[in-house]
C-alpha cells in the first residue's frame, strides 16, 4: 500500500509540474529569440515586410515540427541555427507558438 501511495504522489506531482516547465521553456525561448532572432525578425516578432517575415502568428502558419526545421536548417535570407541545443530550439519554438 505504501509503494502504490508513493507512486501515486510521484505522478501527481509530475503532473502538476508540467504546466509550469512549459511556461519556463516560453520565458527562456523569449531571451533566446532576444538573442538570436530579433535582429532580423524584431523584438516585437513584426519582422520587416518584403525582407524578413513577422513571426507574430507563425504558430498559425507552421506546426513545431516545422518551427524547429527552419530554425535549424534556415532557408531564403535565413541562415541555419545549427549552434543552438536542441532544447534552445524547443524553448525557442514554445516562445514562438504563444
Amino acid at each position: 500500500m505504501k509503494t502504490i501511495l508513493t507512486v501515486a504522489l510521484v505522478a501527481s506531482a509530475a503532473m502538476l509540474a508540467a504546466p509550469a516547465s512549459a511556461a519556463e521553456d516560453a520565458a527562456t525561448g523569449a531571451k533566446l529569440y532576444s538573442a538570436n532572432c530579433s535582429s532580423c525578425h524584431g523584438a516585437n516578432r513584426a519582422g520587416i515586410p518584403g525582407m524578413f517575415p513577422a513571426l507574430t502568428d507563425v504558430g498559425k502558419r507552421l506546426d513545431a515540427k516545422q518551427i524547429k526545421e527552419k530554425i535549424t536548417k534556415g532557408g531564403g535570407l535565413m541562415p541555419p541555427f545549427s549552434q543552438l541545443s536542441e532544447k534552445d530550439i524547443e524553448d525557442i519554438t514554445a516562445y514562438l507558438k504563444k
